[in-house]
């Protein structure tokens, strides 16, 4: 006698969100397959059945029992939290089902995480949107990294889940980073933990604020796009989004010189590469990422357009097709590796020339212990030091505040007074004492009297070059005999590279 299959959807976690069909399902069935947990909403209705629990890592075993027993003949309900169509058990059962096998399949839909999560947001979800799960277990990380990055360049809005767990600390933060390579720092984002269960949190915050935050597996995020609004407590995505030219960001393109030399800054020696070159006669746009770099890139050089904001691969590409820019020249920081590599996709894309204005190195000059990456240079500095200085800016500050062993340790910061880089740092537990905010570059002297007050005995610092400061900084290690730990560049094929004005000219008129 044929058996038949229920795969039942138990929803987010009460049992006020379970459909009407899930119970009628239970009723129906004599066996039931489920974690443990997922019964606590259910358990009325299953008194009295045969009931199997295997444990949480044995899916595939909870599967393939409920197959056998409808094989046997039996009506048997394998559940699911959230929909089990959905990142869950129905896929295991269809994969270990068999063609000969004669049993009925039903499948009950229920409210998935993503339902759920948006719900107690509000309505951020009201137009196209993704999920992705970050979790490598069942996927290589290089395709969650593509997908979130074509997620990102489509400005979609987005769930995330499997977000963070003691083994996997770092992977949502270089998902975030990616995010904000194409969608900008304000975007009003959600975090959601035990959404419909015992202890639901919940926060909104823009995407800039998000990437200081820490998670764990009870938590989904859900990123918003261009479009998305606060109102009130709730945030919430237009169903139709009407002028689609109508963008948060103020830039456009009307508004832009035509045919001009687009310079992305946000240093100093950016800045003032943009006014040399204006003085030239040259039409110019200074880029910079931050509204705080757009105000110093307008004191530098107060003649020249500006446009600020991470406005995203798709939003730069369509301003400078509409604005018919004449060539880019990537005078970001050393160690803004991600924008300049999408400047030079976007080069290729737009048949513009690229230049690469790069900072000259001073690291043969001055004694330095040279490190790969911030992590390294994270357990070095914890292997030298106790009261650390890190000259490194607010965006890495994560890998040294979380990792093994830092809370032994006293971590002291100096970076751009920047609202965000700022509430970064007080969220990822920097004593506000420990914390300087102002506009460098600064002198050796200055380098010195600020170490000596705060009894610093390491310092870690990016090589960042002249106008960075970097020469001050190893002069004044190097007088006051503390360890100087420098992190090397990254390394990127540029396709054409400048150091002077008269450089980046002859690279403009080849």
């Amino acid at each position: 006698m044929s058996g038949k299959l229920y795969l039942v959807s138990v929803g987010p976690g009460t049992t006020q969100l379970i459909p009407p069909m899930v119970r009628e399902a239970l009723a129906a069935s004599d066996v039931i397959v489920s974690y443990e947990l997922y019964l606590t909403w259910v358990r009325p209705w299953v008194d009295g059945k045969e009931i199997h629990t295997p444990p949480m890592t044995q899916e595939r075993a909870r599967a393939q029992l409920a197959l056998e027993k409808a094989r046997a003949g039996h009506t048997v309900a394998l559940l699911s939290s959230g929909d089990i169509g959905i990142y869950a058990m129905a896929a295991l059962a269809f994969e270990d089902m068999l063609e000969t096998d004669d049993f009925d399949v039903q499948l009950i839909p229920g409210i998935t995480s993503a339902n759920a999560c948006a719900s107690i947001l509000g309505s951020p979800l009201s137009h196209d949107f993704a999920t992705l799960s970050l979790s490598d277990l069942l996927c290589p990380w290089t395709w969650i990294e593509q997908r979130a990055r074509h997620i990102a360049q489509a400005d979609l809005a987005a769930v995330f889940y499997n977000v963070q767990s003691r083994q996997r600390q770092e992977g949502v933060y270089r998902i975030l980073d990616i995010m904000l390579e194409h969608k900008r720092p304000e975007t009003l984002c959600g975090i959601v933990r035990n959404a419909y269960r015992e202890d639901q949190t919940h926060d909104i915050m823009t995407l800039g604020e998000l990437r200081t935050r820490q998670f764990d597996m009870f938590t989904t995020l859900v990123i918003g796009n261009r479009f998305t609004r606060k109102k009130r407590d709730w945030i919430f995505t237009p169903r139709g989004y009407g002028n689609w030219q109508d963008t948060p960001d103020t830039v456009k393109a009307a508004q832009l010189p035509d045919n001009a030399v687009w310079v992305f800054a946000g240093t100093s020696d950016g800045n003032r590469l943009a006014q040399q070159l204006a003085e030239t006669g040259q039409a110019v746009v200074v880029s910079s990422a931050s509204e705080y770099g757009a105000e110093q890139a307008q004191l530098s050089c107060p003649n020249v357009t500006t446009v600020s904001g991470r406005l995203g691969l798709e939003r730069r590409r369509e301003l400078m097709t509409q604005a018919h820019a004449r060539a880019i020249v990537d005078a970001t920081h050393p160690y803004a590796s991600e924008i300049s590599q999408q400047l030079i996709e976007l080069s290729t894309q737009l048949g513009l020339r690229y230049l690469r204005f790069e900072r000259s190195s001073q690291i043969a000059d001055f004694p330095a212990r040279r490190v790969a990456d911030m992590d390294e240079a994270a357990q070095l500095a914890m292997r030298l030091g106790g009261r650390i200085f890190l000259a490194t800016g607010s965006k890495d500050l994560a890998r040294f505040m979380q990792a093994p062993g830092a809370e032994h340790k006293q971590w002291f910061l100096r970076m751009a007074p920047d609202p965000l880089q700022l509430q970064r740092a007080l969220d990822l537990g920097v004593p506000r004492g420990h914390l300087c905010a102002m506009q460098g570059p600064f002198s050796q002297e200055a380098n010195e009297t600020l170490w000596r007050d705060w009894g610093i005995d390491c310092v870690v610092s990016k090589e960042s070059g002249e106008a960075g400061g970097y020469r001050a900084k190893a002069e004044a290690a190097a007088r006051m005999g503390i360890p100087f730990i420098v992190v090397d560049r990254p390394r990127i094929d540029y396709p054409a590279r400048a150091d002077s004005l008269d450089a980046v000219l002859a690279g403009l008129d080849a």
